[in-house]
């Protein structure tokens, strides 16, 4: 069963989407604790954000040395 998400939440993920895809263009590669720290605004807006653009392709994760990093897939970055 599908589930109709309001669309004022729909605009708060994509702006939080928008917050994360700056700070990783102007930051490069971070953990997605950082992120969620450095980023003003709620820790869940921001992963909803960072699932938003890896549904669109704009980020890629690596294995870091502790967590996995995350940043802007090459063909997004600039």
């Amino acid at each position: 069963m599908a589930v109709e998400i309001p669309v004022h939440q729909v605009e708060s993920i994509g702006v939080s989407a928008g917050l994360v895809w700056h700070y990783l263009r102007d930051n490069g590669s971070v953990t997605l604790s950082k992120l969620a720290r450095e980023i003003d605004a709620p820790r869940d807006m921001v992963m909803q954000g960072v699932g938003w653009l890896a549904r669109e392709g704009k980020v890629t994760f690596q294995e870091g040395p502790r967590s996995k990093l995350i940043s802007l897939s090459s063909e997004h970055s600039g």
